[in-house]
């Protein structure tokens, strides 16, 4: 027995590894070529800069704060401004060790985020093959790299090193090693701040279980990086929560100003700032014909067919993308991500769904619009709920995925051009 349980974990780790391989490749290989290729032939974008070809493509916006701890430390006053001392050392401190090799910053912080990344996909894989079968793990993992958003894997931010840390730590509390729980879940504490949901759903679930009390301290132990954080910005700042305090630096508007913002903006388009006229009033006579023929179409779904619906609904969403931009992907991504995880509470692990909750939660209360989308793909419980659906409705997973593709090119030609993305 104990032989054969070894053979079907290689087995499960064979399959994950050769897969998640594949969609990593592909996916990065689609970055590359619109950072490295199509985007240095490009003029030069108003409010950017023309692309280089180099490791330096690979970096920009939060990647600078990076840098500077990774190269000269943390420094912090006391002025109400951004500082480097809001950005969490672990990546900054692998960055620094991958250096020593004769590494700049640029190249080894690109390769510790990606290999992480490629690590946060096998992870996924093998557990969502454990708990779901070979399809939902494949659409899953898809779903987590060609998402465009999984550009922030490859570019020089946490998204991929927390991704694997916060993965790893689910599947091992799903599966009861409380030791790897322990330890993955400190280090994502350590890479950013939203490691944190980690521990209340950890401990929601150790109790609605009736784990043992090892899964309580092994919950709490996952707080062990943000502790040892704080210790270290105490002893060297005098503030214990100094990076909770210099976020009001980011942090411009309330939760609800910022959000309704968002909501009139995708509703009735820009409006003017002075005099808060609609800007374009053909805005909303688009939106909401979208939105009429759209229910129209699911109306009549079972007289025109699924496959005659399924191709109208994803030609609206194509024009309502076009005329709402980006702020439909931002709406989307937290708050259908948070309707998503509630449709598959009873199809997904309880601990992936109470993290997703907390996470969402923990998001939505720091009061920020802005990267909003980006953070809500660092939630890995989102591409679970979304592979399993899809692996259910293969067709929409195939456009889906064309769509992703096509954003994600768009993204990185962005990035490389000093254009803001999320």
């Amino acid at each position: 027995m104990a032989t054969e349980r070894i053979t079907e974990k290689k087995a499960l780790l064979g399959n994950g590894l050769i897969f998640a391989a594949a969609m990593w490749l592909l996916s990065r290989l689609i970055i590359a070529i619109a950072m490295l290729l199509i985007a240095p032939a490009l003029p030069a974008p108003p409010g950017g800069s023309a692309a280089t070809v180099g490791w330096d493509v690979f970096s920009a916006w939060d990647s600078a704060w990076y840098q500077r701890i990774a190269t000269t430390g943390y420094e912090y006053i006391n002025d109400g401004k951004e500082h480097s001392v809001a950005f969490f050392p672990l990546l900054p401190l692998l960055s620094r060790a991958v250096m020593t090799l004769g590494l700049p910053f640029e190249a080894a912080g690109t390769i510790v985020n990606n290999l992480a990344f490629l690590g946060a996909l096998v992870v996924l894989y093998v557990w969502v093959e454990e708990l779901h079968g070979k399809s939902a793990a494949r659409w899953a993992t898809a779903v987590l790299a060609w998402c465009p958003f999984s550009l922030y894997g490859t570019v020089i931010y946490t998204e991929g090193l927390f991704l694997l840390l916060s993965t790893a730590a689910l599947r091992a509390f799903d599966k009861q090693q409380y030791a790897q729980v322990a330890l993955w879940g400190a280090l994502a504490s350590a890479a950013r701040p939203t490691g944190m949901a980690l521990i209340p759903a950890f401990l929601l679930v150790a109790w609605r279980e009736r784990r043992p009390p090892i899964a309580y301290i092994a919950s709490l132990a996952t707080g062990a990086g943000l502790l040892l954080y704080s210790v270290y910005c105490w002893i060297i700042f005098g503030d214990f929560l100094v990076f909770l305090h210099v976020q009001s630096a980011w942090v411009r508007e309330s939760f609800l100003q910022g959000w309704f913002k968002i909501f009139r903006q995708v509703v009735i388009g820009p409006v003017d700032i002075n005099t808060g006229a609609i800007k374009n009033p053909l805005h909303i006579v688009i939106v909401a014909s979208v939105c009429a023929i759209a229910f129209l179409l699911w109306r009549s779904r079972i007289l025109l067919g699924s496959v005659k619906v399924s191709y109208g609904l994803y030609a609206l969403w194509l024009l309502l993308w076009l005329v709402v931009g980006d702020r439909l992907i931002k709406t989307v991504m937290v708050f259908g991500g948070g309707y998503l995880l509630w449709y598959s509470r009873a199809k997904i692990s309880r601990v992936a769904v109470a993290y997703g909750f907390f996470s969402l939660a923990l998001l939505l209360n720091a009061g920020r619009t802005t990267s909003a989308e980006r953070y809500a793909y660092g939630i890995v419980s989102l591409a679970i709920a979304l592979g399993v659906l899809l692996e259910r409705y293969p067709r929409w997973g195939y456009a889906i995925m064309g769509f992703f593709a096509i954003l994600l090119a768009s993204f990185a030609v962005r990035f490389s051009q000093n254009v803001w993305v999320a």
